[in-house]
C-alpha cells in the first residue's frame, strides 16, 4: 500500500511579499510554489522549514511558525502527500535558485499578483484558507 509523504511548504514574508519559485522536473513542472520539501527523520517542522528554504533559495529565515496542513492527491502521478505550511519572516540573504533541478525562477510576489499556474498544494491551501489569498 502506498502511504502519503509529508512535505513542508514555507511562506517567507518580506515587505508584504513572499517567495515563489517555478518548478521543474516532472512533478508539478511549470507550476509555482513556495520553497519547501520533504520532512526528514527526526526534524521538527521549524527545522525542516529553515533547512529547505536555505537549500533552495540561499535565504535565512526567522520567526518560523505553523500555519496549517493540506491533503494533496496527484491522481495522474499516483502520489499522495500532506503539506505542512509554515509562515516565516526573511532574516537575510538575496534569493537565488540554488537547486536548478527544482526551480528555474524565484521571486517575491504578493497575494494580489500571483503567477499561474499554482502547484497543487497551493491550490489546496487556497480552497482551505481562501481568506489568505485575498491580499494583505
Amino acid at each position: 500500500m502506498n502511504r502519503p509523504s509529508v512535505g513542508v511548504g514555507v511562506f517567507v514574508f518580506k515587505d508584504g511579499e513572499f517567495l515563489l519559485g517555478r518548478r521543474v522536473g516532472k512533478h508539478g513542472y511549470g507550476t509555482w510554489c513556495v520553497p519547501g520539501g520533504h520532512l526528514e527523520y527526526g526534524e521538527t517542522f521549524e527545522e525542516a522549514a529553515a533547512r529547505e528554504v536555505m537549500e533552495e533559495t540561499g535565504v535565512k529565515i526567522k520567526n518560523i511558525r505553523f500555519y496549517t496542513a493540506v491533503n494533496n492527491v496527484f491522481h495522474d502521478e499516483k502520489k499522495h502527500s500532506i503539506t505542512i505550511f509554515m509562515f516565516s519572516d526573511w532574516a537575510s540573504g538575496e534569493p537565488k535558485v540554488m537547486e536548478p533541478d527544482k526551480f528555474i525562477d524565484i521571486d517575491w510576489y504578493d497575494f494580489k499578483n500571483l503567477p499561474k499556474p499554482l502547484f497543487l498544494a497551493l491550490t489546496q491551501l487556497q480552497k482551505a484558507k481562501p481568506e489568505l489569498f485575498v491580499g494583505k
